[in-house]
This record gives structure tokens, C-alpha cells and sequence, in this order.
């Protein structure tokens, strides 16, 4: 009797080619100010959402040589000193920066990476109108809902008896004898991770460092939010590196000049 495992050949695995989704080449930290409204110049009132937008400081600086991958550490809106673990106030201390109450970390991509120092600001001046931008936050909690609030579900007709607001039936019997998951039901509605895509920037104050955004975005008022190049086109890629000694004495002598 033969072995026929030895006659059979041995098939190659390919393996899948995966290709990450394209990294931004901005992001930023903020606190949602509140929303207003602005005209434009046909006279169109259009609804802003104004956001403070840094000083965001670079903590730390992480690259494929030492962790593995590229990414950047960004603090925003600063903390006591006295309200934090001192292994958290050594990291800030090698930062030279103060103790920040929000502090995330981004991948970006390596051009972004490259360019950025530990220690470094960035703020409103690396935006400019007409930027989209993709905003995340944490959406308003809204408790316990039923289905009509949080799915839109229509109810049952108003001539039916004890009976307005249900949601109705919610499985079968003995086949499958169970309720399959993800069913729309009643439960805890919003305080979740939202993203709004694509918003456009109508607005920048580099002096206050408060940016307006057109429409409303994810968050109560005083929530932080992160601003992120939008994966969708509309947003330039910029030089995110800081101006040395020489940068900064030009401009210094232009905006003299300028007086």
C-alpha cells in the first residue's frame, strides 16, 4: 500500500496583500466651544460650530527604529502638576512641556512624522479656510431610550389598546429559538465615539487659536474633540515643521518692514 500524502504536491499559501487605509497627514487636539452662526456674502446664514484648536504640545515622538511604527503623542489643555503620578510627570518633563489633562496618541504618516520634534506646538495656524477636516468626539448621552427615540421606529397606530410605543416582535419560535444579535431594542443612546467627515473650515483666528467649522460636530460643550485631515480629499498636505532661529528672524524683519 502505498503513501499517497508523498505523491500529492504541496499547495502554497498566498498570503492576502493588505493595504492600510491612508494615513493623515494632520491631526489635532480641541475643546468644543459652543455653536454660532455666520453670513456669508450672498447673505446665507450658514450654522458654525467654534472650536479651540491647541496650543496641541508633542509629547513624545515614537518611530519604526525604536517602537515599531510611527506615531506622535499630542497634549492638550493643561493640568495641575500636583493631580498627577509622578511617572506621568517625568513624561511631560521630558517633553519640557507642562502636565496636559488630554493626551492621545496618532499614527501619521512618515513625511508628518519626520517633520515634528518633541516639545513642539501646534495650533490654528496650520489650518486655513476651506480645509475639510473629519471630527471626532464623544456624542451627548441621551440615558435609556426606547426604540421610537433611538432607532426612529413609527409605533403602532393610535386606535391600538395599551399598545404605542413597543417596538413589537423580536424573534421566532423553535426555529432559530432565539433572538439574533444587533437587534434594534430599547437601551442606552448616545455617549459613543462619533465621527463627522468631511466638515469644512469657514473660519481661523490664529491669535485665539479658535477655528470655525461648518456644522455641528460630535460632543456637549467644553468636550474635547480631534480634528484629523479628512480621508476624503479637500485637505493640502502642509509642512508641520517648526520655524528655526533664521525662519523666525525673516518674518520678524518682514512684518517690521510691513509697519
Amino acid at each position: 500500500m502505498t503513501n499517497t500524502s508523498t505523491n500529492q504536491s504541496t499547495a502554497t499559501i498566498k498570503t492576502p496583500k493588505f493595504t492600510p487605509k491612508q494615513l493623515p497627514s494632520l491631526i489635532l487636539l480641541g475643546k468644543k466651544l459652543g455653536m454660532s452662526q455666520i453670513f456669508s456674502e450672498t447673505g446665507d446664514v450658514i450654522p458654525v460650530t467654534a472650536i479651540q484648536v491647541g496650543p496641541c504640545v508633542v509629547v513624545q515622538k515614537k518611530t519604526k527604529a525604536k517602537e515599531g511604527y510611527n506615531a506622535i503623542q499630542l497634549g492638550f489643555d493643561d493640568k495641575k502638576a500636583q493631580r498627577v503620578t509622578k511617572p506621568e510627570a517625568g513624561h511631560f518633563k521630558g517633553a519640557k512641556s507642562p502636565v496636559k489633562r488630554f493626551v492621545q496618541e496618532f499614527r501619521l504618516d512618515d513625511a508628518a512624522v519626520a517633520e515634528v520634534e518633541v516639545g513642539q506646538s501646534l495650533d490654528a495656524s496650520l489650518l486655513k479656510i476651506g480645509d475639510r477636516m473629519d471630527v471626532s468626539g464623544v456624542s451627548i448621552g441621551k440615558g435609556f431610550a426606547g426604540v421610537m427615540k433611538r432607532f426612529h421606529f413609527g409605533g403602532a397606530p393610535g386606535r391600538a389598546h395599551e399598545f404605542f410605543r413597543h417596538g413589537g416582535s423580536i424573534g421566532m419560535r423553535s426555529i432559530p429559538g432565539r433572538t439574533f444579535k444587533n437587534k434594534k431594542m430599547p437601551g442606552h443612546m448616545g455617549d459613543r465615539h462619533v465621527t463627522t467627515q468631511n466638515i469644512t473650515v469657514v473660519g481661523v483666528d490664529v491669535d485665539t487659536n479658535v477655528v470655525l467649522v461648518k456644522g455641528a460636530v460630535p460632543g456637549a460643550k467644553n468636550a474635547y474633540i480631534t480634528l484629523k485631515a479628512s480621508q476624503k480629499g479637500g485637505f493640502d498636505k502642509r509642512s508641520l515643521k517648526a520655524p528655526g532661529k533664521a525662519e523666525k528672524t525673516e518674518a520678524v524683519a518682514e512684518e517690521s518692514k510691513a509697519e
